[in-house]
């Protein structure tokens, strides 16, 4: 399409048979008036999945394969421990093939994450957001283990990081095909996207730069400090460099078993931190400037592929995952000072011609 053709859209050219069915194959968007001139930087914007966010993807593998193992019985509760993002996408899965849904979740993530999960029906039991992560996790545990419900497991399901080697890893292949991809960056909450794509990118493209991040308050990876499991590899307990921090969705205060792949078999290249605060500045930025809106975790993923793009050499191409939409945080800092009545400015525009002015007769 030139700049002097109209814009026209040509269907998809199939029907859905359910909403599930329209779950991945997201689009790599390039970014162009924030990106460093010398490279070129697109994000793969995981909010164009039906329930917003990377998740769905894991919400349809965890319920899909557990029916093709006779694991989930037809009419069984689910249940899972969740900061949201996964409860969502399983409300959708769960709702669309008729399972009962129960999320556990700590009280100290989003209010409209919680009432997105009720509006589609789910049980939201929260737990004290002074037992972390580690408290819902247990919360979970013991509703499942009580009334015989399948437990989701996100973060030790082999269920998790196959989704992504399938369908995220092989949607990156085809938009790059042909194309460089020098650096890959991705954060991580249950280190499903990092271990699935990397399996693939290690195998297919070699030489592409696998860059993961972690909260600068919460470095559980560069901590070095091993996570104590138990037989089952669940968490055994609060990882010690965990401390609270805005990035929802990323770095639960334990290293899942799920990402433990990535280390172990050094699937990324570099690890880098980054703060709330420059989360939230580049999330603003994208919306403000680009028009794309992602979350704080997304503007977390961002900040660190903008350090990369600044050093990397001439010419290099940039990939960036952004989870989910900034619809998530609307009551969290990430809208702080985003005002809901006229700002002055507001006013005075309203003020410049003489109708229809608020207050007025």
């Amino acid at each position: 399409m030139t700049s002097h053709d109209s814009r026209t859209t040509d269907g998809r050219g199939r029907l859905y048979d359910s909403v599930v069915d329209t779950i991945g194959n997201t689009p790599c968007i390039r970014v162009n008036r924030i990106a460093p001139k010398h490279v070129r930087l697109y994000v793969k914007a995981e909010f164009f999945n039906p329930a917003a966010s990377v998740k769905d993807r894991l919400a349809i593998s965890i319920i899909e394969e557990a029916e093709r193992r006779g694991d989930l019985k037809p009419g069984q509760t689910v249940v899972e421990a969740t900061s949201g993002n996964t409860g969502i996408g399983l409300a959708m899965v769960c709702a669309a093939k008729g399972y009962p849904l129960v999320v556990t979740m700590a009280d100290s993530f989003s209010v409209e994450r919680r009432r997105l999960m009720r509006f589609m029906g789910v049980k939201v039991v929260l737990t004290p957001r002074a037992a972390k992560g580690f408290g819902m996790y247990q919360k979970a545990k013991e509703l499942a283990e009580a009334n015989g419900w399948f437990l989701a497991r996100q973060f030790e399901t082999a269920d998790n990081a196959r989704i992504h080697e399938n369908t995220t890893a092989r949607e990156l292949l085809a938009d790059f095909s042909g194309e460089r991809l020098d650096y890959w960056v991705t954060g991580y909450g249950t280190g499903g996207t990092i271990t699935g794509v990397a399996r693939v990118l290690r195998r297919e493209r070699p030489n592409t730069k696998i860059i993961l991040s972690e909260p600068s308050i919460a470095q559980l990876l560069g901590s070095g400090a091993a996570q104590k499991r138990g037989s089952d590899h669940s968490p055994a307990a609060s990882h010690p460099a965990f401390t609270p921090h805005p990035i929802q969705g990323w770095t639960p205060d334990f290293i899942p078993y799920v990402l433990q792949e990535s280390v172990d078999s050094h699937f990324y290249d570099e690890l880098i931190p980054v703060s709330g605060p420059d989360a939230i500045a580049w999330s603003r930025r994208l919306a403000t400037e680009e028009g794309i809106f992602t979350g704080i975790s997304g503007g977390a993923s961002f900040a660190v592929a903008v350090q990369v793009a600044e050093r990397a050499p001439e010419g290099s191409v940039i990939c960036c995952m952004l989870p989910d939409t900034g619809e998530r945080y609307l009551s969290t800092p990430l809208f702080e000072g985003v005002a809901t009545e006229m700002t002055p400015e507001e006013e005075a525009l309203s003020r410049s011609t003489p109708g229809y002015q608020m207050g007025a007769a």
